[in-house]
């Protein structure tokens, strides 16, 4: 299995901005999320990362 360093550097730029397009659109409905999100369980916080971890390996396995 070889790396390949410009795909992984593509697939991260991607990952940047589709994590800043909220930001850039709606700040204030990006800072009440975060509040939102400052204010939950731990427990919470990591079912939402591992739902979000899960969701993206089944797209990367379907594609």
């Amino acid at each position: 299995m070889n790396l390949d360093w410009a795909e992984l550097l593509r697939a991260l730029g991607l990952v940047m901005v589709i994590e800043g397009l909220l930001p850039f659109a709606m700040p204030s409905r990006w800072r009440r999320m975060l509040l939102t999100m400052a204010q939950m369980q731990g427990s919470s916080l990591r079912l939402i990362g591992l739902a979000s971890m899960l969701g993206g390996v089944l797209l990367l396995h379907l594609a």
